[in-house]
């Protein structure tokens, strides 16, 4: 028997995203006129997101009557809407013929909503100045998604043992009763970071259209520059900024909530917090040893160069000063198994993220212990929190289903005609969000030469990455569409 879905909140939902993206969609218009360009790619658009958000609505109010929000329903809102936002989104990129082939604009819309940052453009800044904004704002527009999705809505259907990281058992008790004033808190958190770059970037001389595309990519861990050389052109304190603003948005958003309550021991205690800062400063050091023993840069230039990559390519940003591939072997090896860790959860950062890794080496360390001591009990915590066996369970299933979902990947791609090290580190860079890999899609790269269908298989392993695997994954299993 099919199961009976809540079409009514489905319909309500999709209609509130849609008029949102019309919003955002009369905002570029707004920054066209600024630069006497064209507001016919954004009208149009907006008029198209407008009416299918109308239609649903016309269709909520069909429903005679609403039955009780499940977690079918939420699977089902959360694929449905960033399917409807990339494909809305790839519209201006069409109608302006910035990017005239359908599979291009879907490959740059889906990218920039899922904060990936990967593009198939070949030289970016011919473009509108109105399209690259639209760009960098599908990435802020992805990243507050990706808030709610991982903070608010994974927790309460316990996807992936979110509720472990992104919310303690007392923040879970408050969210319940009070969602729309932590999402009030969060979003606050959200463009206070974003203002706060915009005028820490401004202060380094960069002009404020550039300020606000680079900040939106920086919070939303999304990394698409309205220029060819990204970061690579500015001054060494414009690095520093967007490398500490990455940092940040690689961070557990609780975090930042405890930060802004002043609630200090709760930060102090958070595991996944100290093993995502110690996880980039061993790599950044090494990195660093590395270019500088190796290259000949100097140690503050070694210094910057390294941590910048380093904190990218884990935050899943993307935003490169430098082309990797020019490394020492070792260098940019580092990086391709840096982009299988993730920043942390409940942050707008992508990939398995620090928690997972975290709770597989707590694994891995008890089995040892067990080992040891076969009749010891040892009960596994984390942020001083009991880990269930399900919950347990649920994480390392986690992480081996994101290594055969990258597997298969590769295995498609590299049956599509794309060689190995290019099928390998595009579905990895795809699939943890972060945008450049290796080889042919390296920094100084994009992925224009790829086949048209290599490019629709990267759009669905973006959108399985970013909405962490289960979520879409489960919509393709016989028992969800039962009763």
């Amino acid at each position: 028997m099919l199961a009976i879905i809540n079409l009514g909140i489905i319909f309500r939902v999709i209609s509130r995203n849609m008029y949102i993206l019309a919003v955002s969609l009369a905002l570029c218009m707004g920054v066209a006129l600024i630069f006497h360009e064209s507001v016919v790619p954004f009208l149009m658009s907006g008029l198209v997101a407008g009416a299918i958000g109308l239609l649903a609505q016309v269709m909520k109010r069909k429903q005679e009557e609403e039955l009780p929000f499940q977690g079918k329903e939420a699977y089902l809102i959360v694929t449905i809407s960033w399917l409807l936002l990339s494909l809305v989104g790839a519209l201006p990129y069409l109608i302006s013929g910035a990017i005239p082939g359908f599979v291009d604009a879907l490959f740059e819309s889906v990218s920039g909503f899922t904060t990936t940052g990967s593009s198939i453009l070949t030289d970016i800044e011919v473009l509108p100045k109105s399209i690259l904004f639209w760009r960098s704002l599908t990435h802020w527009i992805g990243g507050i998604g990706i808030i709610v999705l991982v903070i608010i809505v994974m927790p309460r259907l316990q996807i992936g043992g979110h509720h472990l990281f992104t919310l303690e058992s007392s923040m879970q008790e408050k969210i319940k009763p009070k969602i729309k004033s932590v999402g009030k808190s969060l979003l606050k958190i959200y463009v206070g970071l974003t203002v706060a770059e915009i005028g820490f970037l401004l202060l380094g001389g960069m002009n404020l259209y550039e300020s606000v595309c680079h900040a939106f990519g920086t919070v939303a861990t999304g990394g698409f520059s309205p220029l060819n050389s990204s970061i690579a052109g500015y001054s060494p304190y414009i690095q520093y900024v967007i490398m500490v603003f990455m940092l940040l948005a690689g961070t557990n958003f609780i975090v930042h909530y405890y930060l802004l309550r002043r609630d200090f021991k709760r930060v102090g205690a958070n595991e996944e917090l100290k093993f995502y800062l110690f996880m980039v400063f061993v790599i950044g050091t090494l990195i660093t040893w590395v270019l500088f023993r190796k290259t000949g840069l100097g140690l503050e230039a070694a210094f910057r160069e390294a941590f910048f990559q380093v904190i990218s390519i884990i935050t899943c940003t993307g935003f490169a000063s430098a082309d990797y591939m020019q490394w020492p072997v070792f260098g940019w090896t580092l990086l391709f198994i840096s982009m299988f860790l993730g920043g942390s959860t409940g942050s707008t950062a992508g990939g398995i993220k620090m928690g997972r890794h975290l709770a597989v080496y707590k694994n891995l360390k008890r089995y040892v212990a067990q080992l040891a001591s076969p009749n010891a009990v040892l009960p596994l915590r984390i942020n001083g929190n009991l880990v269930s066996d399900s919950a347990n369970r649920s994480i390392l299933t986690f992480v081996w289903l994101y290594f055969v979902v990258f597997a298969i990947g590769s295995l498609v791609m590299v049956i599509l005609g794309v060689d190995g090290a290019s099928a390998s580190s595009s579905v990895a860079t795809c699939m943890a969000g972060i945008g450049p890999g290796i080889g042919k899609v390296g920094p100084a790269h994009n992925f224009s030469h790829l086949p048209d269908a290599g490019k629709l298989v990267l759009s669905f392993i973006m959108l399985v990455g970013r909405l962490e695997i289960y979520t879409i994954v489960i919509l393709f299993t016989r028992n969800f569409w039962r009763k």
